[in-house]
Order: structure tokens, then C-alpha cells, then sequence
């Protein structure tokens, strides 16, 4: 009995884990191919080889990470020319999968995009050797995309709670084992890969700054304090910054500095590309509603959504905060279009609206939002949108609130 309930457990974990893998995602890279050779940039685990498997066929893609692929190519790089030829007998596009292994076939691939074979996809999980080396990025004969964690407008069941706690990386969403996810995902490719690719030489304190860098997660960035935490040289840990940058495991938002009547702050906020692995380099197990932790989460889930939807469908609009150096703040802003500010209460009052009304004084935004767990949607008499966080979203993603 013992065994059957094994087995039956066992398929169950396989179904969820093969549902997950099918999740409809909102990239299509066949449309975007289809104007032009790509570069498809992300962390390993959100999707990328996934993704093109479902919409293009999979002899189409040549995948470094496989080593007898990996080893021909490194040792003949022309031989590329004779397996684009096989391949575009039955695909529009040639995907090249993990780049950054063998950036020497970028002159290849220029080569072949010059010689009218100009439908490339080629997928990288780390910007760093390929800016390192100065190799050839194709001289803009390439788009560049991104693939990020599930969003919201991917996941049918969504649950903020289980989201804002463990992230939206496919694998870790949908297991019944998150924390072991994260923890393997952490201990394998956060430090082993980098460590592998020798992107430090200190290993040790980049496993100690990553801890220090969780904790700065949300904020604005200062180096200083984070080298007297981690007793690590200031200039280590901007490099680190940058490394984690490159990586795509983390991003910097700029401040917004047009303002004119309060003078902005100069020092942009840091983020790491996923809510869940931020909390469990923190150590954070538990997410209370009323806690600080719970509103960072919240406020970092709505960075991830407002970076996806803008990448996803190709809107060239900046996302920025803003800050004045008296203390006012609002989290985020789209280009001049909207002004968002993200509170995890669920009763707005007038006090959760001083960033907002201090920045709408400057009359250079148009739109502007407070989003929050109060699930009374309702507009201020000074023309402050407060909306739900599913109703925000439900409108961003379906393009009602942010125009092209």
C-alpha cells in the first residue's frame, strides 16, 4: 500500500512539474524572429530553452550545454555553416542556445546573417563573458529580448501569498518543495556557475557580499556600507553589483531626476530578478502581512510585473523611481506616462498618498496610481487612481492603463 501511495505521489509531483514546464508564456519569439535576428538574455531556470521549444521545432536548436555539440563547434567553428543550412530546410529560425559558451561563433553567425541566413535566436544566461571579451554582438543586426520569472498574466491559479514568498521561477512556483528548489538553485547556479565561469576571484566574499546584497534588496545602493558589513573593498563589491548585473540575476533602477521643484536623489535602488530568491538569501521562511518583509516583497513583485510587461510587449519607456532628497518617494515610474506608488496595506489613507501628491506638484506625469491590498478601488479628488493589486495588474497586462 505503502508503495502505491508512493508511486501515486510520485506521478502527481511529475504532473505538476510537466504543467508548469507548458505554462503559456507571453513572449512569442516567433513574431519577433521573424523581423530580425535576437539575442534572448535571462537567468538560467526562467524558460529560455522551454520557451523555444514550444514554439519552434526543437532540431532547430543547437544547444552548447551539450558537450559533443560543444566540442565540434569549439574545434571547427565553420561547421556551424553546414548545420544552419540543414536547419533552415525546416525552420524559419536557427536557434543557438547559451551563446556566452563559445562566443567565438558570433563571427559565424555575423558571417552567415551577411551571407542572407538572417534569422538567428541566440539565448544567453550571462551578458559577462560576452562584454568581457569585446566579442562580436552583430553590430545591431540583432534585437535583444528577455525572459523573466512567471508573471502574473502566466499563472491561472496565481497566489500572491506563495509568490511574494518563494518567487516565480517555474521550477520553485509550482513544486511542492520551494525551499528545496531555491536552495538548489542558489547553491548550483548563483554560486557554483559563477564560480565555474571565474566571474570572481574571492569566492568566499562573494558568497558573503550575495547575503549582504539580499539585505540591500529594494533599497538605494550604497557601497560604502555594504564593504563595512562585508569587509570586502568598496570597489569588490561594485564590481560584484555589476557582476550580478551581467548575469541577469539582479538590476539596478535608476532614479527619475527631471523633477524641478524638489531636487532628486542621485543613487539608484537594487533589485534581484526574483522576490523568492531574494527572501531565501535573506533566510526569510515566513511572510506576516504586517511585516516589513511582506511590504519589500510586495513592492519587488510589482518591480518584476512592470519590467516584464514593458519587455513582453516591446513598450521603449524607462522604468525609474523617484526620490527628493527631503524624503519623498514614489516606487516607480513609466517614462513620464504613470507614477506608482505600492503599499501592502488594506485600508489606504491620506498618508499613503505624500509621495504621489509631492510628485504630482512637478505636473509632469500623467497618470497616477497607489496600489495596495485594499479592495476598494476608488479615484481621489485630486485625481489618484487607488487600485487592488489584481485589478492593477489585470489592467496592465491587458493594455488598458499604459499606451505604446
Amino acid at each position: 500500500m505503502a508503495k502505491i501511495i508512493r508511486v501515486a505521489v510520485d506521478i502527481c509531483l511529475l504532473w505538476i512539474y510537466t504543467s508548469s514546464m507548458l505554462r503559456h508564456r507571453i513572449l512569442d519569439m516567433v513574431s519577433i524572429s521573424a523581423k530580425k535576428s535576437l539575442f534572448l538574455f535571462g537567468p538560467r531556470s526562467t524558460g529560455k530553452t522551454t520557451l523555444l521549444k514550444m514554439q519552434f521545432r526543437e532540431d532547430a536548436i543547437i544547444n552548447l550545454l551539450k558537450s559533443s555539440t560543444y566540442l565540434s563547434l569549439s574545434h571547427n567553428p565553420s561547421d556551424l555553416t553546414g548545420m544552419v543550412k540543414e536547419i533552415r530546410r525546416t525552420s524559419p529560425a536557427v536557434i543557438i542556445d547559451e551563446i556566452q559558451k563559445l562566443p567565438l561563433l558570433l563571427d559565424e553567425v555575423h558571417h552567415l546573417i551577411e551571407s542572407g541566413y538572417d534569422r538567428f535566436i541566440l539565448t544567453g544566461s550571462s551578458g559577462r563573458k560576452l562584454k568581457r571579451g569585446g566579442v562580436n554582438l552583430l553590430a545591431g543586426r540583432a534585437w535583444q529580448c528577455n525572459m523573466y520569472p512567471l508573471s502574473f498574466a502566466e499563472i491561472d491559479d496565481f497566489d500572491l501569498g506563495r509568490y511574494l514568498l518563494y518567487g516565480g521561477l517555474p521550477q520553485v512556483y509550482d513544486s511542492a518543495y520551494p525551499e528545496e528548489e531555491l536552495d538548489a538553485y542558489i547553491n548550483t547556479y548563483l554560486k557554483e556557475e559563477i564560480k565555474e565561469e571565474a566571474l570572481v576571484q574571492n569566492f568566499t566574499h562573494f558568497s558573503r557580499f550575495l547575503k549582504l546584497a539580499a539585505l540591500s534588496n529594494t533599497g538605494q545602493l550604497n557601497y560604502a556600507n555594504v564593504s563595512q558589513e562585508t569587509g570586502i573593498p568598496a570597489t569588490s563589491v561594485r564590481s560584484y553589483f555589476e557582476i550580478l548585473s551581467d548575469t541577469f540575476v539582479g538590476f539596478m533602477l535608476d532614479p527619475w531626476r527631471k523633477s524641478v521643484k524638489r531636487k532628486a536623489v542621485a543613487t539608484g535602488k537594487f533589485y534581484f530578478f526574483d522576490v523568492g530568491v531574494a527572501n531565501f538569501l535573506n533566510g526569510v521562511s515566513v511572510l506576516n502581512h504586517n511585516s516589513p518583509e511582506f511590504g519589500k516583497s510586495l513592492e519587488h513583485f510589482i518591480a518584476m510585473e512592470l519590467r516584464a510587461y514593458l519587455s513582453y510587449r516591446r513598450i521603449k519607456k524607462e522604468l525609474s523611481f523617484w526620490r527628493s532628497q527631503s524624503g519623498a518617494e514614489v516606487d516607480f515610474l513609466v517614462g513620464e506616462d504613470m507614477a506608482i506608488e505600492v503599499k501592502s496595506t488594506t485600508r489606504v489613507t491620506d498618508r499613503h498618498l505624500k509621495g504621489l501628491r509631492a510628485l504630482k506638484e512637478e505636473n509632469l506625469i500623467k497618470q497616477f496610481f497607489l496600489v495596495s491590498l485594499d479592495a476598494v478601488e476608488r479615484e481621489t479628488p485630486d485625481g489618484i487612481r487607488l487600485l487592488y493589486w489584481k485589478g492593477f495588474l489585470q489592467r496592465l497586462w491587458d493594455g488598458s492603463l499604459l499606451e505604446r
